[in-house]
């Protein structure tokens, strides 16, 4: 008996032993190892990086890993600026790069070539970001060094699609014409760095990035320039340039001559208005505004009648005026809150070149918003220059939504509409309350708008206080 419990215990622990390592087989799977996270890493070039007294066009670059090209054509800038054959030839095969360039080199000359986000390793599309080349074909390699920033001069904001321009041709008509001998990309941060520069004297300029053509051809592009050389040397200063549009491109429309635009058209002889009242609240810092589909050449402010809901009696202080497109009557008045008016339009009220009139006379029923729809705000401002003539911009949705010159740094309103906005402080230069645009040809910078780095939400009944730092 004794025998045969010790045959089954061992039978027994047999099979647990067996079913245990099949167990562990199965279930811990073959590892695949960490995501690989690095960059692409040269290894070897020829000629070698930042090589002196070159004499070959051809170019071979090697890197630890397989890699692939993507955008090379816009993303390489090769410096001096490379181009009188046209592009070089870039290629790319398993862990190679190669650049064979179409110009006869320069003699004692620094070459870089700046490949942007091109090169990119295969299996993750790690970039290596901004990889540059050097080499010379003098005795030596050029260190100079030139940085800054570019801001938009109208908003404070950046635009990384800008391209900043050095021309050793120090000429004005120089930018007009001919293609620079240096340029560079903007980063996400708006900010430009060149590198192995040589020393000397340089015309520095800014340009939209998007053509090949490089030149200042059109007054609406965006442009900026340096007041006076920039000096390449052992201390060359950071830079700050400030970008404008000279001009505002102009917008065509088109009429599409489809079924609906047919009817839109017979529509339109009929003479129309929309007004600006908010769910039939009319705002207590605002002017009630009727918009008009039609230019206005007959306009009889006798025949508008704002009044109250009791008396019925025309208010006194009620001015109506058109604005200057003839296209909207604007009403104002010293509006209580919560007051209820009646605006009377009459048929004859106005009428357009053809003589057209309203269809029939027209009443508008509304009232004029609480106090407490509005927020009250105060901004004390510190490090404000008062002397520089600023202007607080509110911007909302893009839009600017009103200026206030300021004349001490404490700004305050009792009745402010709620909503968040941006902040900006124009400094006014030939105070007339309006951003002016620069003028290359009069050499006359634009005016400045500073972006302040945080925004104003502003809620209803509440004081809304903040202190903001320039």
């Amino acid at each position: 008996m004794k025998q045969f419990l010790s045959s089954l215990l061992a039978i027994t622990l047999s099979v647990v032993w067996i079913s245990q390592l099949s167990s562990c087989a199965n279930i811990i799977p073959p590892s695949g190892g960490p995501r690989d996270s690095l960059p692409p890493r040269l290894v070897t070039a020829v000629p070698k990086d930042s090589a002196v007294n070159v004499r070959s066009r051809n170019i071979t670059l090697t890197f630890d890993e397989f890699v692939t090209l993507q955008n090379a054509s816009q993303s390489l800038i090769i410096s001096p600026n490379h181009s009188a054959q046209g592009q070089p030839f870039v290629d790319y095969k398993l862990r190679n790069v190669v650049v064979r360039l179409k110009d006869s080199l320069e003699a004692n000359t620094t070459y870089s070539l700046n490949f942007g986000d091109a090169i990119r390793d295969v299996n993750e599309g790690n970039i290596a970001q901004n990889f540059t080349y050097v080499f010379s074909t003098g005795s030596t390699i050029d260190d100079n060094t030139y940085s800054g920033k570019v801001i938009l001069a109208e908003t404070g904001r950046t635009d990384s699609t800008l391209i900043v321009l050095l021309h050793k041709d120090l000429a004005d008509t120089a930018v007009l014409k001919e293609r620079p001998r240096y340029y560079t990309r903007l980063n996400g941060k708006g900010e430009f760095s060149f590198r192995n520069l040589p020393q000397g004297q340089f015309a520095v300029y800014v340009l939209p990035g998007s053509g090949i053509s490089q030149r200042y051809d059109d007054s609406t592009k965006m442009f900026a320039f340096r007041n006076g050389l920039v000096n390449l040397g052992s201390s060359t200063q950071r830079d700050t340039l400030y970008a404008f549009e000279e001009a505002k491109r102009k917008e065509f429309k088109t009429t599409a001559t489809t079924p609906k635009a047919t009817a839109a058209v017979r529509d339109e002889k009929r003479l129309r208005y929309t007004h600006n009242l908010d769910n039939g609240s009319q705002d207590l810092l605002g002017q009630l505004t009727l918009s008009f589909n039609r230019k206005l050449t007959g306009f009889d402010t006798s025949r508008f009648i704002l009044s109250d809901t009791v008396s019925f009696t025309p208010l006194q202080g009620a001015r109506y005026r058109l604005d200057s497109t003839g296209t909207k009557v604007l009403i104002s008045y010293p509006w209580k809150e919560a007051q209820a008016f009646r605006l009377q339009i009459a048929q004859d009220a106005v009428a357009d070149s053809a003589g057209t009139r309203l269809s029939k006379g027209d009443t508008l029923r509304f009232f004029a918003k609480r106090g407490s729809d509005y927020g009250s705000i105060r901004i004390r401002f510190s490090n404000l220059d008062l002397s520089k003539n600023p202007v607080l911009q509110l911007v909302q949705n893009d839009k600017l939504f009103e200026s206030v010159p300021l004349t001490v740094t404490d700004f305050q309103r009792k009745l402010y509409q709620p909503g968040t906005y941006e902040l900006r402080i124009l400094y006014d230069t030939n105070k007339n309350g309006v951003w002016d645009s620069g003028n290359f040809k009069l050499k006359r910078q634009p005016e400045v708008v500073y972006l302040v780095p945080r925004q104003l939400a502003i809620r209803a009944n509440w004081d809304n206080e903040v202190t903001i730092s320039l």
